[in-house]
């Protein structure tokens, strides 16, 4: 069990009401109950939300008037059933509760067609989105050449974490490997702590436990690193050398959500070894990146 919101009053108020518009919402017919001749309540009653919900009358109605008391995601997931939330109203529900979904909603990642067109239109400029978990859900083809052939990897594969840990290529790319991966491991177990009972996060997880010694190292040191920020950083590229770029996030949502990640050039040299990158990666260049015809320079 635990608290329905750490210290928050105002929290308590907001999951009150919106508890209460919920049920006002609903009509008995919609959940299988007959509605009286005298019935004038809008929507549910309180007591016939808590009979749906297989929770006591008492507990609910308090509930409803924002008492502080303690419920367990199991009871939300049973009350929101019976409120009939959509995916949205689901999460809302959870979050003025403080309280771990135990039912996460199986939604895939989807990128918009406006996004995608972002992305590709970026050019030069590496470009992709990623979600929380360090998928990514949409690249750029110049992207796709930065850190290694990421068309070349399996949909399971393209993750950040996990290339970063266990593709030699992409290793071979980052200059400071030791402190990229302390950092991506922080931040990994920062935004997993929403996570926890997600089996995608779990999975993902065991496989890098199970794949690499130097995530089990990092992850054992308990480190975490809220948020993204920009940042410079030097990118070993393997067809046009070394690229000076900024590291940038652009987020499509909550902060938790899905982010538009840019490597900006930041010099000249870069931009135009990028450039190079772009023409190379296009569907015309792409048998010269396979064939070696290129010279890497340092």
């Amino acid at each position: 069990m635990t608290t329905v919101a750490p210290g928050s009053d105002v929290r308590r108020h907001e999951l009150a009401e919106f508890l209460r518009t919920r049920r006002e919402r609903i009509s008995p017919e919609q959940v299988g109950l007959v509605r009286g001749p005298r019935r004038r309540t809008p929507g549910l009653r309180r007591e016939e939300v808590a009979h749906l919900s297989s929770v006591g009358v008492t507990w609910y109605t308090w509930l409803e008037q924002a008492r502080d008391i303690q419920v367990s995601g199991q009871v939300l997931d049973a009350v929101a059933r019976a409120l009939l939330l959509d995916v949205s109203e689901r999460e809302h529900l959870f979050s003025l509760a403080g309280s771990l979904d135990p039912v996460q909603p199986a939604v895939c990642p989807s990128v918009t067609p406006s996004v995608r067109a972002i992305v590709d239109q970026l050019g030069h400029i590496p470009a992709c989105v990623q979600n929380s978990r360090y998928d990514i859900v949409a690249y750029n083809a110049t992207y796709g050449r930065l850190l290694g052939d990421l068309d070349g990897k399996r949909p399971e594969e393209r993750n950040c974490m996990w290339l970063a840990f266990t593709d030699r290529e992409w290793q071979e790319s980052v200059v400071d490997l030791p402190s990229t991966h302390r950092i991506m491991a922080a931040r990994f177990r920062a935004a997993m702590a929403e996570h926890l009972a997600e089996p995608a996060w779990k999975t993902l997880l065991a496989r890098l436990e199970e794949a690499s010694a130097e995530f089990r190292e990092v992850w054992a040191r308990h480190e975490v690193v809220g948020g993204q920020v920009a940042k410079s950083k030097y990118i070993r590229n393997a067809h046009v050398g070394m690229l000076y770029l900024e590291h940038n996030n652009l987020w499509l949502g909550p902060r938790t959500g899905p982010r538009l990640v840019t490597y900006v050039p930041l010099d000249q040299e870069s931009r135009e070894r990028l450039e190079e990158l772009e023409r190379l990666a296009a569907p015309a260049g792409r048998g010269l990146l396979g064939e070696g015809a290129l010279q890497s320079r340092s």
